[in-house]
């Protein structure tokens, strides 16, 4: 009896009981043996052949916190080290490849004087100094300023920054110094940091700061007097006492007394020194506690100020040095500025006033109408003023007197174009904007300041220029009469020599400063014994770089020697004028301003909206 069955390997299958011997059974068997590897297994095929204890078996790769298979870990370890190869490959042919960089342009003119300028602030300070001071030849002076009879408010006067070449410390002219670098770093902060020097500037002016808080009591909401100068130098009637102008010493070797001037009268001093805290006090708005203090002794000395009517200057000797001749500018510049500290809109209403604008005298000319000064702050304040007036446009009820500053202000920049006869110039093209009277410079450095940035106000507003009576004229017009005044400042004259100590080949050699021009040798002169030097026809042993001296004559004339102060003589007054013409003029025209810092403090202003219309009637 035969069985059938079906062959697992695809065929009919023949199976006969006992129907062959053992040697055909084995035969048979070797055939199937034969025929079946003759073709590729599957892995189930090969599973029933090889049974369950004969499969093949897998390496694995114990590492300790995982087992894994020796395959994965190679092709793992593989991936691996061959990205690692594949990226230093490509990093070593990016280091190799040979790169073209755009040349960078070396710093114009303006900047490079700017670096100079600024470190002249350095070498006029006064008190212990910092360690980075930078100038060798300067050291720890005056340290007891404020300890004698004539100041009992602090007994602490110690710090700021001496005037120019004496040692005193005018703190009228040396607030408005701060005001203008103030003013310079809110409008032009990334030119600065551009230029590497935001630190340093700001560093300048709290050093300055920091002097007129110890001037008057600064916690206080009200007060009754402030110091307005410490040291003396009147030598009329052949005074021969020891003092700052008779004596030609080191700071760091005087040891006469320096008196303190105070007063309680002193409307202008006040408000410039509450100008250049308020102005400050943007410059340092990220430090909330230091910006505050600044504010709130603003407010206190232009409290003052406007309580206590008086110029500062009456009746002492500042009025031989720096005289004072109205304190209804100082009101109207310390009133903006206080507004954009704080934008509390009673400032704004009393510098839009018309009776404070006309006694500023806002409404009329004369010879120094424009002229912008340690003095005179009209020019400035009309300039600051018609800032807001571009920008934020108040309109109701400040706008009458804000377009009246406005105008103003471009009356001013027309004057300073050479088509106008406002003011003469010198055959090498220098503005005579005190009439041919000695330092001139000064001045001329305050209005490249304000014309470059009235410039810059109008390109930030879409504005391409403004009116002159009938003809129009281009905004590039101002900034072309501010260059070619600094360009003159910077030794392009009939002399060919920079009016700047340090910048270029050839500048004055024989500043008149009394640190400057004493050797660092170990020897402390007294009050006669440094007139060797006062008078030694040498060149100063101390190169006090960044100062700029007072300048030419009406013709183009200078003196270099030290004993001729209208020539060679710097002032901190002076030399801010000068750094804020500088960086305005630096760098990048792309820059610009900076349209909103200054504006940090206001309020938003919503014009009044129109009446609604009347109901529809049909």
């Amino acid at each position: 009896m035969s069985m059938y069955g079906r062959d697992p390997w695809g065929g009919p299958l023949e199976i006969a009981a006992d129907s062959a011997t053992d040697d055909d059974r084995s035969r048979n068997l070797n055939d199937f043996d034969r025929a079946a590897l003759s073709r590729p297994l599957d892995e189930t095929q090969r599973s029933w052949l090889l049974g369950p204890g004969e499969q093949k078996k897998k390496k694995y790769v114990d590492l300790g916190c995982i087992i894994v298979s020796r395959k994965i870990f190679v092709w793992t370890l593989g991936t691996l080290l061959a990205a690692g190869f594949l990226a230093g490959f490509i990093t070593l042919i990016v280091k190799l490849v040979p790169r073209h960089h755009e040349p960078q342009l070396p710093p114009d003119n303006y900047t490079l004087a700017l670096h100079k300028a600024l470190m002249f602030f350095n070498a006029q300070r006064s008190g212990k100094l910092p360690k980075h001071n930078n100038v060798s030849w300067r050291g720890n002076s005056c340290t007891d300023d404020g300890k004698g009879p004539s100041w009992t408010l602090t007994k602490d006067l110690v710090g700021g920054y001496y005037d120019a070449g004496d040692a005193i410390k005018f703190n009228f002219p040396s607030s408005f110094a701060m005001t203008m670098l103030s003013w310079s770093v809110i409008e032009y902060s990334a030119k600065y940091e551009a230029a590497g020097e935001l630190n340093h500037v700001k560093e300048i002016i709290k050093w300055g700061t920091d002097y007129i808080l110890k001037t008057f009591n600064s916690t206080a909401d009200t007060i009754d007097r402030i110091a307005a100068q410490v040291g003396v130098g009147d030598t009329s009637d052949g005074n021969t006492s020891p003092n700052d102008h008779y004596c030609w010493m080191r700071p760091e070797d005087i040891d006469y007394l320096r008196p303190v001037t105070d007063c309680h009268g002193c409307s202008d001093l006040a408000s410039e020194m509450a100008a250049a805290l308020a102005a400050a006090s943007i410059v340092f708005k990220d430090n909330k506690a230091y910006s505050q203090k600044l504010v709130h002794g603003a407010g206190t000395l232009f409290a003052f100020g406007r309580a206590q009517r008086g110029r500062y200057s009456d009746g002492n000797e500042a009025a031989i040095f720096y005289n004072s001749t109205s304190y209804w500018d100082e009101f109207v510049w310390g009133g903006a500025w206080l507004y954009y500290a704080t934008g509390n809109s009673s400032y704004l209403q009393l510098v839009t006033n018309p009776t404070l604008a006309k006694h500023a005298g806002a409404f009329w000319g004369g010879p120094d109408y424009g002229v912008l000064s340690w003095d005179n702050k009209l020019a400035g304040a009309q300039v600051l003023l018609s800032r807001l007036r571009l920008f934020l446009s108040p309109g109701y009820p400040y706008e009458e007197m804000l377009r009246t500053f406005h105008n103003q202000t471009s009356i001013v920049m027309c004057s300073y174009l050479p088509f106008f006869t406002s003011f003469n110039r010198t055959k090498g093209g220098l503005i005579q904007l005190n009439h041919g009277r000695p330092q001139p410079l000064q001045y001329v450095v305050n209005a490249a300041f304000l014309a470059t940035l009235f410039s810059d106000y109008l390109e930030a507003a879409d504005t391409p220029g403004w009116y002159c009576g009938p003809n129009f004229y281009s905004t590039d017009v101002l900034r072309d009469f501010a260059k070619t005044q600094m360009d003159y400042i910077l030794g392009k004259n009939p002399k060919k020599m920079s009016y700047i100590v340090g910048f270029g080949n050839h500048y004055p050699k024989h500043v008149h400063h009394r640190a400057a021009s004493i050797p660092k040798n170990k020897v402390k002169y007294n009050c006669k014994g440094g007139w060797k030097w006062r008078d030694s026809s040498k060149p100063n042993p101390n190169t006090i770089v960044g100062a700029m001296v007072a300048g030419p004559d009406k013709r183009d004339g200078f003196r270099d020697v030290r004993s001729n102060y209208n020539y060679t003589e710097p002032t901190i007054a002076g030399n801010a004028g000068l750094v804020a013409a500088l960086v305005a003029l630096s760098g990048d025209k792309s820059y610009g301003i900076d349209k909103n810092t200054i504006f940090s403090a206001v309020p938003p202003m919503f014009p009044t909206p129109p009446p609604p219309p009347a109901p529809w009637k049909p």
